[in-house]
């Protein structure tokens, strides 16, 4: 999956975006290109990439049809584990705000939440390791205070 031609433009691509974003922004973007291609590797349908619904503060890093199951991703990148594993950014507050974004998403296409699920794509790039999570968390309960 990383070697030969995609690893080339994995370099190449990061280096440009370096030259334009911070380096925390390329490395997620990067992460993401990689979750991209893994999951369509093991037969997932990516539909979109970066959605944020409108008014919402929070971003799904990517959707994906799994068989009849929409499947929102959240994708998070170290460049090591010098400082912490990938998936300890994924807190309450960060789940929450994906869950929202996703059931904006559902409603506005009349998919049944029953249909969705939430999927964690983690990776170190040194040493290179890619993990991934299904059904990583589930819809928060509704708060009954809203």
């Amino acid at each position: 999956m990383t070697g030969g031609f995609f690893s080339v433009i994995d370099r190449v691509r990061h280096r440009a975006r370096l030259k334009r974003w911070n380096e925390s922004a390329a490395l997620g973007r990067r992460g993401e290109d990689l979750a991209h291609r893994y999951l369509q590797a093991i037969g997932l349908t990516v539909v979109e990439r970066n959605w944020v619904g409108p008014g919402l503060r929070a971003e799904v890093d990517l959707i994906a049809w799994d068989g009849d199951t929409l499947v929102f991703v959240e994708v998070k990148s170290r460049h090591n584990l010098q400082h912490a594993a990938p998936d300890r950014a994924m807190d309450t507050l960060k789940r929450r705000q994906v869950a929202s974004a996703a059931h904006y998403f559902l409603k506005r296409w009349r998919i049944p939440p029953s249909r969705a699920r939430f999927d964690l794509v983690t990776i170190v790039f040194e040493p290179f390791h890619l993990e991934h999570t299904r059904a990583a968390w589930s819809f928060d309960p509704p708060n009954p205070l809203c």
